[in-house]
């Protein structure tokens, strides 16, 4: 037995252009198997940034002078260019800015 030669069995499985919605007798008639109730079953998309009547979060926000104060800033380094250390050796901002990597350490946000 060769796993890249599995296949389900003869009519195990429906066929890509099976018409849904056709009546009870086709196992998916009715509802077209969207069940009932609820956001899912009904036609259309839900609308993107709805939150279910309050306020999105969005338009919670200020569009101007607003400054969180929980943002981080971090500044990416190249682990390429980690190789430059030797092994075991304490990489600190100091040492990245001595050696080049990086120029701005007020974009470095230290723990």
């Amino acid at each position: 037995m060769n796993l890249s030669e599995l296949r389900p069995a003869d009519g195990s499985k429906q066929s890509a252009n099976f018409r849904r919605g056709r009546g009870h007798g086709s196992g998916n008639g009715k509802t077209a198997g969207k069940g009932h109730k609820g956001q899912k079953a009904r036609s259309g998309a839900p609308r993107v940034g709805f939150e279910g009547g309050q306020t999105p979060f969005i338009r919670t926000l200020p569009k101007r002078g607003f400054t969180n104060r929980n943002t981080k800033e971090i500044i990416s380094v190249n682990v390429d260019k980690l190789n430059r250390f030797e092994d075991g050796a304490l990489v600190t901002v100091e040492s990245l800015m001595e050696i080049g990597i990086i120029n701005n350490p007020k974009m470095v946000l230290r723990f």
